[in-house]
């Protein structure tokens, strides 16, 4: 096998896997979040770790490719190194996926405590005006004929006549 049908090989698995990975995506969008994404975490890397399968010639396969062909066709000898990449892969992953949540996680409670907040806020902005448009004959602090009340400090504002 030349260089170039290695590459081509490695290009095509790769396009095959990302559909996988796609598949595996609208499969477990029902989930719970904290299930779905470690699982396509994981998902992710049995598809994408790579094993050396020759290292004088440092070639490399698809680790879940070879641990299958060497169950299955007892051929080769390289299903505890390519279990072993598997393994030590999923750890850094799920690690690095560890540290993301909980980097988010505070993040996403005050973003939704902000939220809860402005809700509350427009609900009582709501209820004090739906309470002033309940009164018929204007605001509670007009007089009797509809005008509001002078300012406390007439220096200041503007008062403009009535006709």
């Amino acid at each position: 096998m030349t260089e170039n049908d290695f590459l081509i090989a490695w290009g095509l698995y790769a396009v095959a896997a990302l559909g996988c990975l796609l598949v595996w995506m609208r499969m477990t969008r029902w989930m719970w979040r904290w299930l779905r994404e470690p699982l396509r975490v994981l998902m992710a890397v049995v598809l994408f770790t790579p094993t050396i399968i020759d290292p004088v010639k440092e070639q490399f396969a698809p680790a879940v490719a070879i641990t299958v062909m060497d169950l299955l066709l007892k051929v080769g000898n390289n299903v505890l190194r390519a279990v072993s990449d598997l393994v030590m892969y999923s750890i850094i992953a799920l690690g690095l996926y560890l540290v993301f949540a909980l980097i988010r996680w505070p993040i996403e409670r005050s973003i939704n405590e902000r939220k809860a907040r402005n809700e509350a806020a427009k609900a009582a902005a709501a209820a004090a005006d739906a309470q002033l448009d309940e009164q018929p004959f204007g605001h509670a602090g007009d007089d009797r004929y509809g005008r509001a009340p002078l300012p406390s400090n007439p220096q200041r504002s503007r008062v403009e006549p009535r006709l």
